[in-house]
């Protein structure tokens, strides 16, 4: 690419301006109805979009390479630049082109990066797109997730293999890291699984830290959080909270509390596990998740939620049988619970659009989707109030009905109004008196127009003579060449098509300037009350965002007993009074519904305590249910500890607080470690982490060398485990 800087034309100057604050991004440059690329930027969004890559000139003696796309298609293109792990910087027009004479003014509005966006086309809706913040210290790390698109703000704190365990199982959209840190970060943590940012090390000072979160809770501590004492967090939660700031999200008001992820509440699952138990995704393309067989969750929020629920199992006795207990009563009232998800079906993803709501990027189309969710509010906790369960009156006390927010959005909203609010049409007539008349004059200039056209063809005889518009002449007249000879002579022509000739006239501009003048103001006046009626929502963020998480909750315990009344689950018995694993009839909850129509799951009893029989060593020809065994007994305490039911006649499960896995063969070549290298490091780690009520999976261990090795190995672990 060839650059001259001293010829560059005006416009090349300010790109490159702009540009130079951006260096990591590609810049969508806004240039009159397109967004424009230049350079090296073009190059890469014509690959990873498809689109033409041009050269235009730049200055007298240079040229560079352009692509470009027009404005309105952005949300088709956006979000295939993020997907393939690109940041986005979008360059906005900052003023008016008709209100200045020299260049129009421009800025980025919008950094937008894999793990900060809101935008609906490139998130999943099942799924959180978290922004990891790691900080590694020789003490304690700390990571921070948030979700921009919800308002969630997670923290924890601890022993590197913590941290680490919570990013394969968060599985971050984008991971950000002190320059001085990436370095150990990536030794540690595959790099080319996450797509992650650098930034600079004074922004992971605890100061600055500190002092960010307490500015943006309004607090002078962060003790009513629980985080005080979490140093490492701290950073990292502050860091993150930068980072948002950086990509130009400064209103972020939705994010309203931060809380911990305490590793005493939850069951510890590393990354092997998670994995060799086919928890999230499946092995291969063909097979099932667990979360695929158990989610039935029918808003977004809810599965959401399923998906943190089954990565973090809980280890609180009394919270897993707050869970049952919904869950036993909606499933014993069949009706209810039908009543309940039609209800549920029907609630938008209150959680992103309250969100949109504080950062000011909220359709009319969307806040009316909100308006019908907020609405089923209160016939949800009509039908909740006949529960005599503490745990639902719990849930039902956290329904708010936000009756205000209701009767803004009924008052001033067109009952469907469309996705932009440059589209018109927005607001209700009795709103705004002078909107009202403006509207007015608009409608009967239109009509005027149609009179007009019905006139001019009885005057001149032309049948067929149409006035149009379009944004070059405005309104014209537009006549056949077949009736061209029937024009009158004050007609002034102003463009000749291949089969037609259109002309204006005195009286046509007249009535366009009223028109079109009415037309403006009535945009305008719509934006000012629209914005105005988005700021005013901002106050009540907090309550819609208090539902959100009320409905998802409930969705996933309705989830559960809706599953147990499909597949015959039933509610297993909890303790932490004993070690003992006794389960009836155990069947493995994903085999069974991939079996083929007609057959059913031979189930199986387990039975493991301290006393008589601490450990189970099964043996048995290749195929015979030895791992689906291993494996079912792992994911039915895990149901369990989620609340759910369990595919058994019975079961009795003293509380699990750890649960290891090594199962099945595999590699890590580019990383130096055969197979059975790779075995070995998932037993060591294994046998490092255990405890008295940890539950511990090993499939076929010692393999990969010689018979004696392989059996003295496997010896030893045993007689080590008992």
């Amino acid at each position: 690419m060839a650059k001259k800087e001293d010829n560059e034309t005006p416009l090349m100057k300010q790109y490159q301006q702009i540009k130079h604050k951006y260096p990591g991004a590609i810049l969508l440059f806004r240039v009159g109805d397109f967004y424009e690329t230049f350079g090296e930027d073009a190059i890469t969004a014509s690959k990873i979009l498809g689109i033409v890559l041009t050269k235009r000139a730049n200055g007298s003696a240079s040229h560079i390479e352009l692509a470009g796309f027009p404005h309105h298609s952005l949300d088709t293109y956006l979000p295939k630049l993020v997907r393939a792990g690109q940041r986005v910087a979008i360059c906005d027009q900052l003023e008016d082109p008709k209100m200045t004479k020299k260049i129009v003014k421009r800025g980025v509005t919008e950094l937008i990066t894999p793990g900060v966006s809101y935008n609906d086309k490139i998130l999943d809706h099942k799924t959180n797109n978290y922004l990891a913040s790691v900080n590694i210290t020789e003490g304690k790390c700390g990571v921070a997730f948030v979700d921009i698109s919800t308002g969630e703000f997670l923290v924890a704190e601890g022993e590197f293999a913590y941290i680490e365990k919570l990013i394969h199982s968060f599985k971050p959209a984008e991971i950000i890291v002190s320059r001085q840190q990436a370095k150990e970060l990536f030794s540690k943590i595959p790099e080319h699984k996450y797509y992650s940012y650098q930034i600079d090390d004074w922004v992971f000072k605890y100061t600055y830290a500190f002092e960010k979160l307490t500015r943006h809770f309004h607090t002078t501590s962060l003790k009513g959080f629980g985080i005080q004492e979490m140093e490492s967090a701290i950073i990292s939660a502050g860091a993150a909270l930068h980072y948002l700031h950086e990509t130009h999200h400064e209103q972020i008001s939705h994010i309203q509390s931060i809380s911990r992820i305490d590793e005493e509440k939850y069951v510890w699952l590393d990354q092997f596990t998670i994995r060799n138990l086919e928890l999230i995704n499946p092995a291969n393309e063909q097979g099932k998740s667990l979360l695929h067989i158990i989610d039935r969750t029918v808003t977004p929020m809810g599965a959401r939620l399923m998906k943190r629920w089954l990565l973090l199992p809980l280890k609180d006795v009394t919270t897993i049988h707050d869970r049952l207990n919904v869950v036993s009563f909606v499933l014993k009232e069949n009706n209810l619970r039908l009543e309940l998800l039609d209800t549920l079906k029907q609630i938008g993803d209150m959680e992103r659009l309250v969100s949109k709501i504080a950062m000011r990027r909220v359709s009319p189309r969307e806040l009316q989707h909100l308006n019908k969710s907020l609405k089923l509010i209160a016939p949800l906790k009509e039908k909740l109030a006949i529960a005599p369960i503490p745990s639902i009156t719990k849930l039902v006390g956290q329904l708010l009905d936000c009756t205000w927010v209701i009767e803004q959005l009924d008052n001033k909203l067109v009952d469907e109004p469309p996705a932009a609010i440059n589209k018109g049409e927005v607001i209700k007539k009795g709103v705004d008196a002078e909107l009202d008349d403006l509207k007015e004059v608009s409608s009967k200039g239109k009509d005027f127009l149609l009179q007009i056209q019905h006139d001019e063809q009885i005057r001149t005889g032309i049948p067929s003579l149409k006035v149009s518009f379009n944004n070059v002449f405005g309104y014209y007249l537009e006549v056949t060449n077949t009736h061209k000879d029937k024009v009158p002579a004050e007609w002034i022509r102003k463009q000749t098509l291949t089969n037609a000739e259109r002309y204006i006239t005195d009286e046509l501009k007249q009535y366009e300037d009223k028109i079109l003048g009415a037309e403006e103001k009535i945009q305008r006046i719509e934006e000012r009350i629209y914005n105005e009626l988005v700021i005013s929502l901002g106050d009540y963020v907090n309550q819609i965002l208090q539902n959100a998480i009320a409905i998802a909750q409930l969705d996933c315990l309705i989830s559960f007993a809706e599953l147990a009344s499909v597949q015959h689950y039933v509610r297993p018995v909890i303790t932490d009074k004993d070690t003992k694993l006794l389960i009836k009839d155990a069947r493995h909850p994903v085999i069974e519904q991939q079996l083929p129509l007609g057959e059913s799951y031979i189930a199986n009893d387990i039975y493991l305590d301290q006393e008589s029989q601490q450990m189970i060593i099964l043996t048995g020809p290749n195929m015979s249910g030895k791992s689906a065994i291993l494996r079912q007994t792992a994911l039915i305490a895990i149901m369990a500890q989620i609340g759910c039911f369990v595919p058994a006649s019975m079961a009795e499960i003293g509380l699990v607080d750890k649960i290891f896995t090594r199962v099945g063969a595999s590699d890590n070549i580019s990383g130096g470690e055969s197979t059975f290298m790779v075995e070995m490091t998932e037993t060591a780690s294994i046998l490092n982490n255990l405890s008295n009520r940890s539950l511990i999976l090993l499939d076929e261990i010692g393999r990969g060398t010689s018979t004696y090795d392989g059996v003295s190995i496997a010896w030893a672990i045993a007689e080590y485990l008992h």
